[in-house]
This record gives structure tokens, sequence and C-alpha cells, in this order.
């Protein structure tokens, strides 16, 4: 009587077209996170865009200095502040002009390192890289 069955060569050739196979595969999936990480910030840069224009609707024409005003705020527009999806535990950059008349939210971006600043004269510059998103009174963002 003959025993059926894998032998060890067949398992392990099984396993390494497996192993292959998996290899091809992730790549594929970190750039839809990536994706999907940017659709979330866009996302979230919109909702405080929309919160920081309120809160210089209600406070006397003046923006917030830090994003984390916007929830203390009357109305109260953003209950807790979003954290930026590529800087995990961080939140979103932010930065205001000196005369008061510009301002810049901005996520580090996909690759990690991006920043951004806005001159007095409503001049957004791409530090870093250009792998930052962001949302400004500025203008708008491109990329990526």
């Amino acid at each position: 009587m003959r025993n059926r069955g894998f032998t060890i060569i067949e398992l392990l050739i099984v396993i390494a077209v497996i192993t292959i196979l998996v290899g091809l595969a992730l790549p594929r999936f970190k750039g839809m996170q990536d994706e999907g990480n940017i659709v979330k910030a866009k996302g979230e840069l919109r909702t405080l865009q929309s919160a920081v224009e309120s809160c210089y609707i209600h406070s006397g024409n003046t923006y917030p200095s830090a994003l984390s005003n916007l929830t203390s705020q009357t109305p109260q527009l953003v209950a807790t502040l979003p954290t930026d999806p590529f800087n995990v535990g961080n939140n979103y950059g932010y930065a205001v002009t000196t005369n008061g008349k510009y301002y810049l939210i901005y996520s580090v971006g996909p690759a990690g390192g991006g920043s951004a600043t806005v001159s007095a004269s409503g001049t957004i510059t791409e530090t870093n890289g250009t792998s930052c998103i962001y949302a400004s009174n500025a203008g708008s963002d491109s990329q990526p």
C-alpha cells in the first residue's frame, strides 16, 4: 500500500511561489494606502480650512494663532483635531502670516518630510520636497 501525499520538495515549491506572489502584490497595496491617505488628508484639510474661515468670521476678522484654538471657539466646529495620516500622532502644520492676512494648513505628504510656508504677500513655498499637501486662502494645492 502506497501513501499518497506531498513531498517536502513540492511543499517548498508551493511556498516559494506564494512568497513571490506576495512580494509582487505588497508594493501595489502600499501605493493604494498612500492614495487613500492623500484623499483623507485633503478632506481633513478642507474641513480645517472651513473651520479656520468660520473662526475668522466669528472672531473679529483674525485667524486663529494655532489650530488647537479651533476646538475652543464658539461656535465649535471642530471637537478634536484630526492627525496627519502621513505623520502618525501629529497634527497638521499651520502658519499665519505676520500681517494676519494669509494662513496655511499642511500635511507632510506621502514622502513624510514635506512642509510649506506662506509669505506676507500670499506666496506659498513648499520646503523639504514637493510632497506636501496644503490648504490656504492664498492658493490651492495642485500636488500630489
